[in-house]
């Protein structure tokens, strides 16, 4: 069995957070080709990626009679892009600018004969580069980029797990190219009001379709903003009275009064004695604290163990 330390590696920010908005702004140009070709689904769950056995994965998209994925392989380090009749092209994961990477990854798509529009700016992302302009963002660490994906495939395992508990409404869980994070989404049933906050560069229009409904959410990210180190998190939409101030697991979460979430440190987690037993405490001890705020009806919702 793996040791703890290769099953949850060290991955803080500074290490790798050229990598990070480099390896961001790779996985917004392949997210929306996804968003482009398939057919949608309510709270954009027709854009995300899946974590796979080798790293990040648009699953099957259909072109027209065909079908074909795209996959970012963080082991052989390579983006994969592989058709149903049997064509592949493929582009290495190296160190090179977010432009040079646009051009190639057009260049492979129209050689497999798969047209498709984007609009080819970056998405809630204070700083928006149109990707054939970006020679900022040129940065890439192998092994912090394999690293990342260690954690994602922990934190997907967990989630997964986390999610077959509840019998209502619930997203896979996967990957926000947006927002770079893994969640899965619970909801109610009920209508939300209207969301009415903003994010950055993404039209409103995006997030009254994302919480159109109540929701509880949770997922791992590798931290930005007020929360400057990678992070489980979970949060209620909208937030019931007195969620900050309940009491949660383990002790090291927190509410963030900025983020107006709880956080759980990957730090805390990877160092914990039994880093599964602290996340799933998180994972419940959260939605518990949410759902019974909100008066969900929760006989209905979660599935008997």
């Amino acid at each position: 069995m793996a040791s703890t330390s290769k099953l949850w590696p060290a991955l803080p920010l500074a290490r790798w957070q050229d990598t990070y908005a480099t390896l961001h702004m790779w996985t917004q140009i392949v997210g929306k080709t996804r968003l482009a070709l398939a057919p949608m689904v309510n709270h954009w769950w027709n854009v995300t990626l899946y974590v796979t056995a080798r790293g990040l994965s648009t699953a099957v998209m259909p072109h027209r009679q065909r079908a074909f994925e795209v996959e970012f392989d963080f082991l052989d380090h390579v983006l994969a892009l592989r058709t149903s009749d049997g064509a592949t092209r493929t582009l290495p994961l190296a160190a090179r600018p977010v432009a040079d990477f646009y051009a190639e990854y057009l260049g492979a798509v129209e050689a497999l004969g798969l047209e498709h529009r984007i609009r080819p700016v970056p998405v809630e992302t204070p700083e928006a580069i149109p990707f054939a302009l970006d020679r900022k963002h040129a940065a890439y660490d192998a092994s912090a980029a394999r690293d990342f994906f260690q954690a994602l495939l922990q934190a997907d395992r967990l989630l997964k797990g986390f999610r077959g508990h509840f019998a209502g409404k619930c997203s896979p869980v996967h990957f926000f190219w947006g927002g770079f994070d893994l969640a899965c989404t619970r909801f109610s049933g009920r209508p939300a009001p209207p969301y009415g906050g903003t994010i950055p560069n993404c039209p409103d229009y995006v997030m009254l379709e994302a919480y159109s409904h109540e929701c509880i959410s949770a997922g791992w990210w590798p931290g930005s903003g007020a929360v400057s180190e990678p992070a489980f998190y979970a949060y209620a939409y909208p937030e019931p009275a007195g969620l900050a101030q309940a009491s949660i697991r383990p002790a090291a979460a927190r509410y963030d009064t900025t983020m107006r979430e709880f956080i759980l440190p990957y730090e805390a987690v990877r160092t914990a004695q039994n880093p599964d037993e602290a996340v799933l405490a998180f994972l419940q001890s959260t939605y518990d604290a949410a759902a019974d705020l909100a008066v969900w009806d929760r006989s209905a919702l979660d599935r008997r163990r």
